[in-house]
């Protein structure tokens, strides 16, 4: 069998967010074929360590679940699959399985964690349920997370703000709008003040990171005939890893300035930390090295944030294109695979 047919077994078993037991048993059993690691199932999250006395342990964590899709569909055509999940990423996650069932001598103690529920809210997220159970099983010197990257290291992540800003009017009839003020109209301001936003952009560790801000959601009206009194835009702004979230809200609140009046308010609604590349770290200077591929700071959110804060050096790399992730189309090709897989493999043996 090939990688893509080893991927093909994961993607073909349903995974989408909350329903992951089927696959995380079917990993469990992969698992246990090798006798030399130390398995823990905590919900739909496993974790096979090595407890050998090596003096260094590196983490590699790929989540399971998947946003919803038809998983029967996917198929494999000439050296490409398709399916659902298959880029995003249970083409990593095989790979995974593949070294951690290898008998070959690695150079570090290696915890593989394989998790459900990254997709949906971080509250959520497998991660916390391991933390919350057994957080000794996180603990590593460095760590992986194998979403989609191109085979190179996309290093670090934004933090991800998401806030509701309301606007106050005054109620009035539509034939007599002078007599009100509409806070709908007053919201057109705020959107062109977002629209006109010019991205900052970061370098850190010579990974860029290019700040976004968008108005995702509207909402105002009463009736027909009323002037609304109200209206609540949600925002969402992806920051670079040099800015905290009360950072990131203040520069939010400086974009605005005086759109924003007295009685309007800013409710933070979902907040998600930044990280920092942590490209100093040798091991992670390494694993660059290996790819041969120009460093990338990673454009969104991903559970590098997590590791950050838990005090281990960490970043994303996977097999395929992270512009595949979530679309219909979704694909990952034999060749990401094999140069994933060599890659990670060498890392681990050196």
């Amino acid at each position: 069998m090939s990688r893509l047919d080893d991927t093909l077994a994961l993607v073909t078993i349903a995974s989408v967010s909350r329903s992951e037991a089927a696959l995380a048993t079917h990993i469990e059993k992969l698992l246990v074929t090798n006798t030399s690691l130390e398995i823990t199932r905590i919900a739909d999250n496993v974790i096979a360590r090595t407890t050998g006395a090596l003096p260094e342990r590196v983490l590699i964590a790929g989540h399971i679940d998947t946003v919803p899709g038809e998983a029967s569909e996917a198929k494999i055509v000439g050296d490409v699959l398709h399916g659902v999940g298959s880029c995003d990423m249970k083409g990593s996650v095989a790979v995974m399985l593949e070294l951690a069932m290898s008998s070959k001598p690695r150079s570090t103690e290696i915890t593989w964690v394989f998790y459900a529920k990254e997709e949906i809210a971080r509250s959520e997220s497998g991660l916390h349920e391991v933390l919350a159970a057994s957080p000794q099983l996180l603990k590593a010197d460095v760590a992986i997370l194998g979403e989609p990257s191109d085979g190179g290291v996309e290093a670090g992540c934004q933090g991800s703000l998401r806030i509701e800003i309301q606007l106050k009017g005054a109620r009035a009839h539509t034939a007599r709008p002078f007599t009100g003020r509409n806070a709908v109209h007053r919201a057109g301001e705020v959107i062109s003040k977002i629209a006109a936003f010019t991205p900052r952009e970061v370098v850190i560790d010579g990974a860029s990171y290019v700040e976004q801000m968008q108005v995702v959601a509207v909402n105002g009206g009463i009736s027909p005939n009323v002037v609304p009194d109200t209206a609540s835009l949600t925002v969402n702004h992806r920051f670079a890893p040099d800015r905290n979230s009360d950072e990131a809200l203040a520069a939010i609140k400086q974009l605005l300035g005086s759109s924003i009046e007295d009685g309007d308010t800013i409710q933070i609604i979902d907040a998600a930390p930044s990280a920092a590349p942590s490209l100093t770290n040798l091991r992670l200077k390494s694993l660059v090295s290996l790819t041969g591929v120009p460093v990338r700071g990673k454009l969104g959110w991903t559970d590098v944030a997590t590791f950050s804060e838990l005090g281990i050096p960490a970043t994303n790399f996977g097999a395929g294109d992270p512009l595949l992730a979530h679309r219909s189309d979704e694909f990952v090709t034999l060749s990401e695979l094999d140069e994933y897989a060599r890659v990670l493999d060498q890392w681990l043996s050196n």
